[in-house]
Formats: C-alpha cells, structure tokens, sequence
C-alpha cells in the first residue's frame, strides 16, 4: 500500500468533517503570507499567529492570505474559524487529493485545482493542489509547500497602476485561476518538445529504451489529462455563477480563461493520440529493421546456394571425376563460382531489391 492510501485509509469510519491531512507527508514549517492592499496602499508581510489575521477581517480593503503547507492540520483549523470555514470545506483543503472543483455558499467560493510544476533533471511533471477561498473582501489560498506560479500577481500588486489594485477580490481570485491555466501552457510547450525529440527517435534509430520512454509520456499526458480536464467544468460554472462576489466585469475575464483552458484541454488530447500513435510507429520500425536485417541474409543464401551445389559436385567422393585430372580445372570452378555470384548480385541489384 502506498503512503497516500494508507494516509487516506485514516479516514475511514471518521465523522464527517474531521481536519485530517490526506496526502504526501512533510515536515517543513508552515508559512504564512498576508497581502493587503487597495488603489492606495499595499501591506505585505509574513505572519506567525492566525490570531493577526484578525484586524484584517474588518477592514475595506482586499487581503490575500497565502498558506504554504496544509500539513499542519491545526493552523488550517484556526485560519477557518477565523473567517468562519465550514467543517466539511477545511475537510477538503486538507484532502490533497481532491478533484477539481468549485463550490459556491451564501457568503464564499471555494474552488480547487492543481497546480503544476516541471521538476528534477528528469523533467517529470509533479502536481500540487491549489485551494481557493473567496470572500467578501478576501482571498484565501492553501498550497501543499513553498513555491507557485503568482509572483507576477504579487508584482502587479506592488506595482501601483496595476489594474488589480484597483479591482476586488475576485479580480484577485481571476487572476490566481489565470495564472495557473496560463502555467499549464509552459508545461505543454516542453511536452511538445519531448513529443517532436520522441517521433524523431522512433522513425530514425528506435531503441527499446525508446517504447520506455513513450510509455512514461503516456503516463505524464493521462495524469496532466486528469489534473486539468475537470478544470473545464470549474471555469464553466464560475462563469455562470450567479454569487454576488463576482462583479458582472469580472465575466469577461473569467470566459477569456474558459477559452484557455479549452485550447489547453484539446493540445493535450492533441499530444495524447500522437504519442498513442508512437506506439504503432516504433513497432512499424522494429518490424521493418527485422525485415531489412531479414532480406540482406535471404539474398546472402540466396547467393550461396548455387555456390554450395558447385562446391557440393566436386565434394564427391567419386573415384573418377574427369576434372579432376584436368591441370585448370581448380581455377575453372572458381571463375565459375565468381560469376555465377556476380551475375546474381548485378540481378537482384537491377531489381533493386537491396
């Protein structure tokens, strides 16, 4: 059993509701950013306690909290009571397998989705979940670890003429989904490139190393396919929404990500049938470097076998073979021989069949 499952098999027979972490386990320490700001002004800073998120809840401007680490079941628990999260929705920040989703209440949105990144040297594409709360006038974000794809919200923010300063916060809340969508188009640029090394390798020099690494491209396109695909129906249903957090303006912007994700949505659907394709195409290789190797040793026999009848005559143990007592009949048999082999090799070369 995996650690994942046996982190999930936890749950079993526990009321709904109950804050348990389902997912990679980590021990780093939890971080917590605050970003507040209106057309005017912008804090930002680093906090220790939950309990200074408190004089953020009242205020009229917009505040961004950003938790990186949801491990740490407790401190999702305070910052839920703090701006009073439902039971069952802290349930899910802390279920990092969660499929992409959006919930909508009286008061706040709650989406999920996944985040993803391109890591290591071998470039395996690693997803992390991304939770969303929008509020009022706030923005919640739950991250599994450090590290994202927002610094350039976080440098539009800082800049003062950026127009999200001068919007709300599901101005905010678009621009996170915005930022994620547009991330996935790096991630299928590089699939791309690995798709284009791949088709080359498998019509010029196909190797068995070659089918390992179709099939890993096929694993990594299933789970990318997995991770995003959901996300269509995300999008749709904020688009549609009738909440009275989204400003009608917001409509324009949250159709453009729509669009987005639907090109994203049909290049990895693209990318699937080709390297499913792949498959067919390095067998076709294989099979026709067999028949290559095949018909270069059909035309060696083919070449030897009226040699060997020659040579198979003049093996025989007869006690009179009138040949035999003829001074240039070795050389004879020979240029007989080598003829008989070029004119074969000028035949099968006029038929072009090697």
């Amino acid at each position: 059993m995996t650690r994942k499952t046996a982190r999930s098999s936890r749950k079993s027979g526990l009321p709904p509701g109950t804050l348990l972490h389902v997912g990679k386990e980590r021990t780093e320490k939890v971080r917590i950013t605050v970003i507040d700001y209106d057309k005017d002004n912008l804090e930002e800073r680093e906090i220790e306690s939950i309990a200074e998120c408190e004089g953020y809840k009242t205020k009229p401007s917009v505040t961004w909290i950003n938790v990186d680490g949801v491990h740490d079941a407790s401190v999702v628990e305070q910052l839920g009571a703090c701006y009073g999260l439902h039971p069952l929705l802290m349930e899910d920040i802390l279920n990092t397998t969660q499929r992409p989703k959006a919930e909508e209440s009286e008061d706040r949105v709650f989406i999920v989705l996944k985040m993803l990144y391109v890591r290591g040297q071998d470039k395996k594409i690693d997803a992390e979940q991304v939770s969303l709360v929008l509020g009022p006038n706030y923005v919640l974000t739950f991250q599994e670890q450090r590290g994202d794809v927002f610094e350039t919200i976080r440098e539009r923010l800082r800049s003062a003429g950026g127009r999200v300063r001068r919007r709300g916060a599901d101005y905010l809340a678009y621009s996170i989904i915005d930022a994620i969508v547009d991330n996935y188009f790096l991630i299928l640029e590089g699939i791309g490139d690995t798709v284009e090394e791949l088709e080359e390798e498998v019509v010029d020099d196909p190797e068995r190393r070659t089918l390992s690494k179709i099939y890993a491209l096929k694993r990594e396109l299933i789970s990318l396919r997995r991770a995003v695909w959901p996300l269509r129906e995300v999008v749709s249903v904020l688009e549609r929404s009738e909440s009275p957090l989204f400003d009608q303006s917001t409509f324009v912007y949250l159709r453009d990500v729509y669009d987005h994700t639907i090109q994203v949505i049909d290049t990895i659907e693209v990318n699937r049938e080709v390297v499913s394709g792949m498959v067919d195409v390095y067998l076709s290789s294989i099979s026709n470097r067999m028949n290559d190797v095949m018909k270069v040793l059909t035309i060696i026999a083919t070449i030897f076998i009226p040699l060997t009848f020659v040579a198979g005559i003049y093996g025989m143990n007869f006690e009179y073979m009138p040949e035999l007592s003829w001074p240039p009949a070795y050389f004879v048999v020979w240029g007989v021989m080598i003829a008989i082999a070029t004119t074969m090799v000028v035949y099968f070369r006029k038929k072009h069949w090697f």
